[in-house]
């Protein structure tokens, strides 16, 4: 079984222990949103990898049309990972900017266009247009770090 779908194995185990958490003990805490958004995050962006490498190769992108829905699917509830409290005032550390919950409109609509170019890569992915998904690819990835840029802070530098 290869890393990838290992990895996406993961993350639906985790989802479905954070929901039956959710349902068994009332809504998440702020500490554990963020876990799970972090974790979806990383996820995420081993997708990305994964596409990036596997696309450039001799085999078909029909291939990834599993990582393009589950990059799509992530993508349309990205904006459900960050309620109201899951911000740096919850005192947990994350990279959400304030911004994210100040302009709420701005952020959803960022993540909107995401969630429209990622189905568009799900679509060249299932029809195996492989020039199609690799250009598609880069603009998934522009549409995500112009996101990134607005509502995510960098990483603390190293001490």
């Amino acid at each position: 079984m290869s890393k990838r779908y290992l990895l996406i194995a993961a993350a639906c185990v985790l989802g479905a222990a954070g929901l039956a958490q959710a349902q068994s003990a009332g809504a998440p805490s702020a500490a554990d949103t963020v876990k799970l958004r972090q974790t979806a995050f990383a996820l995420s962006a081993s997708d990305f990898g994964a596409m990036r490498h596997l696309a450039d190769g001799p085999g078909e992108v029909k291939d990834l049309a599993f990582n393009a829905n589950a990059l799509r699917r992530w993508a349309h509830v990205l904006p459900t990972a960050f309620p109201a409290g899951t911000g740096p005032e919850a005192g947990v550390p994350t990279r959400a900017k304030t911004e994210v919950w100040s302009d709420r409109a701005g952020f959803e609509k960022a993540a909107a266009a995401y969630a429209t170019e990622a189905d568009k890569l799900f679509e060249l992915a299932k029809a195996n247009d492989k020039a199609g998904f690799t250009a598609q690819l880069k603009v998934v990835d522009e549409t995500c770090d112009s996101c990134h840029k607005v509502y995510r802070a960098r990483p603390p530098q190293a001490k």
